[in-house]
């Protein structure tokens, strides 16, 4: 069953049916709960109709729309930069270096360095192969090619973007 408040609440904003609305006035003429709870319940519907809604400008509304497309335009997607991605390349090619570097002194003959007039070296290459060797050279050249293509793409957004500003 519902309350009083919801009963003349329905009936103050015209939401019952005409029985109903009949039923409620007879309420509201005989029981005096209902009368003094109407009367409270009107006062404050009028309250709520005299009060003015608080709506912001127009010029503020566009303000704010303008700050937040100025902070959404100041730093690009493509500018924030994973740095454990830029680690993660650097440690392969430190690694790389470094693996080249061992292959390099691993392959000297270091017996020659006794010798104090003779200054040539023997160097070895590693026996490595040849279809391996293909694969990794290929794999390197294309990794190469996409990193100096990314690069040079970098360089000319960069430019790019230098003129318009």
């Amino acid at each position: 069953m519902n309350s009083i408040e919801e009963i003349l609440w329905n009936y103050i904003d015209g939401n019952c049916t005409p029985e109903e609305q009949g039923r409620i006035k007879s309420l509201i003429a005989e029981d005096e709960a209902y009368r003094l709870k109407y009367q409270e319940l009107l006062n404050l519907d009028k309250e709520f109709s005299a009060i003015e809604l608080d709506e912001p400008s127009m010029a503020f509304t566009y303000n704010v729309m303008e700050t937040i497309r100025k902070e959404n335009a100041m730093v690009p997607l493509k500018a924030r930069i994973n740095k454990k991605i830029i680690l993660g390349i650097a440690i392969f090619f430190v690694i790389t270096l470094a693996a080249m570097l061992v292959m390099v002194f691993a392959s000297v003959n270091w017996s020659a360095a006794s010798a104090p007039v003779n200054l040539t070296y023997n160097f070895k290459m590693p026996v490595i192969d040849p279809g391996k060797t293909k694969i990794a050279v290929e794999g390197f050249v294309f990794f190469d090619v996409i990193l100096a293509l990314y690069l040079f793409d970098g360089y000319l957004r960069k430019r790019t973007s230098g003129r318009q500003a």
